[in-house]
């Protein structure tokens, strides 16, 4: 027997699908949807079939986006021989809250995890190697996740282009800002020490 009606059951269940949402999240939501009033369970509902129905991918540069080109790409204030590579679209709206990078992305969707299936094959690669070919990007900023699947595809990427005569670089890593370096381990001490710069 559930301890819940069907179709409340049902909503957990959906709710628990989503990422970071477990069985007491995902009860806690419902029960919340089901208290609150039918225009904000519709608004709801309909914000998340209007997302589906139009936002799709940049041709340019994979963001998502209503529009087409997106609005970095077409932004003629940024610098365009300047990209970012960056795995998701919400790893570009980190990068752009440190309002000091004024080039563009190329978001791939994914990392390199052979464990996972995911190979070269199902990022979006081709379309970067089309910008690249363009002649038109002086530096290409490798922002992957500091995680085995982000390294490993900064090498992967950098061993890709560097024969096409463009710059690649890493985002530094190490000790975030505030913390003690007590608490750092030593891959992230080493990933420190070995992005010091001049003071």
């Amino acid at each position: 027997m559930n301890d819940f009606a069907e179709p409340l059951a049902r909503l957990i269940d959906e709710l628990k699908r989503l990422p970071g949402i477990g069985q007491k999240s995902a009860q806690r939501i419902a029960f919340h949807l089901e208290r609150a009033p039918r225009e904000e369970a519709e608004r709801l509902a309909t914000a998340i079939v209007d997302a589906k129905d139009k936002i799709r991918l940049c041709s340019v540069c994979n963001n998502l986006t209503e529009s087409d080109p997106c609005a970095y790409c077409s932004d003629s204030g940024r610098d365009p021989s300047v990209v970012c590579v960056v795995e998701t679209p919400y790893n570009a709206i980190a990068v752009e809250k440190t309002r000091e990078f004024h080039g563009q992305y190329h978001v791939l969707h994914g990392a390199l995890s052979p464990l996972q299936g995911i190979g070269p094959d199902q990022l979006k690669l081709k379309s970067l190697i089309e910008r690249l070919k363009s002649g038109k990007i002086r530096e290409l900023i490798i922002a992957t996740n500091p995680n085995v699947e982000g390294e490993a595809t900064a090498v992967y990427l950098s061993k890709l282009i560097k024969p096409l005569g463009v710059k690649v670089t890493r985002i530094a890593m190490g000790i975030p800002v505030g913390s003690e370096l007590e608490f750092a381990d030593e891959v992230t001490m080493l990933k420190a020490i070995e992005g010091r710069r001049e003071i």
